[in-house]
C-alpha cells in the first residue's frame, strides 16, 4: 500500500489566509515532495449542504471560487486529483453502510461535532446530515484508501472516529479498509491563524478574514485595522506580542530575507518583538511591515488566479476530469466493501449456484 492523501475544504466562499497557512501551502509542499503516490483534494459540497441546505446557490457559486483558489496557490491537477464530493455517488452508499457501525451517543460525544453544533447554534435542531459528518468523512477517506489526512488539531476527534469505524468494519466483515492517520502542521502558528479582530479563528462568517483574492487595497485596509495590544496607546508604551494578531501573522509569514528587504534596521523578528515589548515602536510601523510581507506572498497568487479566471470552462473541465477519475477509485472500494459484507448477490456465482441446487431438490 502506497502513501495516499485525502484532504479538502467546504465550499462556502473564497478561501482566506487561515486556509492558506493551515492547509493550502502545505498541500503544495506535499504534492511537490514526491513522497506520496496519490493526493486527492476534495471540494466537500455535500458536507457544506448539511448546514446550508436552504441555500444551495451559495454552495454552487463557491465551487469555482475554491477551485480558483486551489489553482492559484499552486495546486497542480497533474499531480493531484481535485474532485467534487457530490459527484461521487459511491461516497453516499459507503456512508450508509458505515452508519450501522456507529451509535447515536458516540456521534453526539464527538468533541469536534459538539463544538461545531454549539458554534452554529443548532441546539436541539441538529440536521441529521450534520450530526453524521464523521461517518461521511470516513466514507471520503476510505473510498480512496487514504492513509494520511492533513488537518488541524481540531479534526483529531474526527479522524479517531474514522479509525474506530474502519476497525469495526474490518473486524466484523473483512480487512479491506485502510486506517488513516492525521498529519498536523508542525508550525504551531499555522495550525490556526486568528482573525484580524484578534478572535481565535479566522472565519468568513465572522467577517475577520483576509482572502487570497483580496486586492492590495483590501489587504492594506484590513491590516491597518487589525487588533494589536489595547494597552499600547502611545508609541512609547510597552506592548504585548502575545495575543497580538499582527505579531502572530508575522510569526506565520516572515521569511529569512524579510527584514533585509523591508525593515533592515532589525536583524530578525525577535529583535522587532523586543523593541515593541520595551516601548518606542508604533503599531503603524509594524503593520506597514506586515503589509509588505503579505503582498509579497499574495501577489503571485493573485496573478495566477487572474490567468485561470480567463478560462473558467477549463477550470470546470479540471474538476470534471478529477471527479471522474476519483469515482472509478471509489467504485472499486465500494465493490470490495459489498463483497466483504456479502451483499454482492449478482457477482457471487457460488451463491447463485447453491441456491439453484437448493430449490431444484
Amino acid at each position: 500500500m502506497g502513501k495516499i492523501i485525502l484532504t479538502g475544504d467546504r465550499p462556502t466562499g473564497r478561501l482566506h489566509l487561515g486556509h492558506y497557512v493551515g492547509s493550502l501551502k502545505r498541500r503544495v509542499e506535499l504534492q511537490n515532495s514526491g513522497e506520496y503516490d496519490k493526493i486527492y483534494i476534495m471540494i466537500a459540497d455535500a458536507q457544506a449542504l448539511t448546514d446550508n441546505w436552504d441555500n444551495p446557490e451559495k454552495i454552487r457559486q463557491s465551487i469555482i471560487e475554491v477551485a480558483l483558489d486551489y489553482l492559484s496557490v499552486g495546486i497542480d491537477p497533474d499531480k493531484c486529483t481535485i474532485l467534487i464530493q457530490s459527484q461521487i455517488p459511491e461516497l453516499t452508499e459507503l456512508a450508509f453502510y458505515y452508519a450501522d457501525l456507529v451509535t447515536l451517543s458516540r456521534l453526539e460525544r464527538n468533541p469536534t461535532v459538539k463544538s461545531e453544533v454549539k458554534m452554529r447554534g443548532f441546539n436541539t435542531s441538529i440536521p441529521v446530515g450534520f450530526l453524521t459528518y464523521p461517518i461521511s468523512q470516513t466514507a471520503d477517506i476510505t473510498a480512496f484508501k487514504a492513509n494520511v489526512v492533513p488537518a488541524g488539531e481540531d479534526q483529531e476527534p474526527m479522524i479517531e472516529q474514522a479509525r474506530e469505524i474502519v476497525r469495526k468494519f474490518n473486524s466484523t466483515y473483512s480487512p479491506v479498509l485502510v486506517e488513516p492517520e492525521i498529519s498536523i502542521p508542525e508550525n504551531v502558528t499555522c495550525r490556526r491563524l486568528p482573525g484580524t479582530d484578534g478572535k481565535e479563528k479566522m472565519s468568513k462568517s465572522l467577517g475577520n478574514a483576509i482572502y487570497l483574492s483580496d486586492t492590495p487595497e483590501e489587504v492594506k485596509k484590513k491590516v491597518m485595522s487589525m487588533y494589536t495590544d489595547p494597552d499600547h496607546i502611545q508609541v512609547s508604551d510597552p506592548g504585548k506580542v502575545e495575543g497580538n494578531a499582527v505579531f502572530t501573522y508575522l510569526d506565520a509569514f516572515v521569511k529569512a530575507d524579510s527584514f533585509e528587504k523591508y525593515l533592515p534596521e532589525y536583524e530578525n523578528l525577535d529583535a522587532l518583538k523586543d523593541h515593541y515589548k520595551r516601548g518606542g515602536l508604533g503599531d503603524v510601523k509594524v503593520k506597514k511591515f506586515l503589509i509588505k510581507i503579505l503582498e509579497e506572498e499574495l501577489a503571485p497568487i493573485r496573478e495566477r488566479r487572474h490567468e485561470f479566471e480567463k478560462d473558467i470552462p477549463h477550470v470546470y473541465e479540471i474538476l470534471k476530469k478529477g471527479s471522474e477519475e476519483a469515482e472509478k477509485v471509489a467504485a472499486a472500494t465500494l465493490h470490495e466493501v459489498k463483497d466483504a459484507m456479502r451483499i454482492n448477490y449478482f457477482d457471487d456465482m457460488e451463491l447463485i449456484h447453491s441456491q439453484a441446487e437448493k430449490f431444484s431438490r
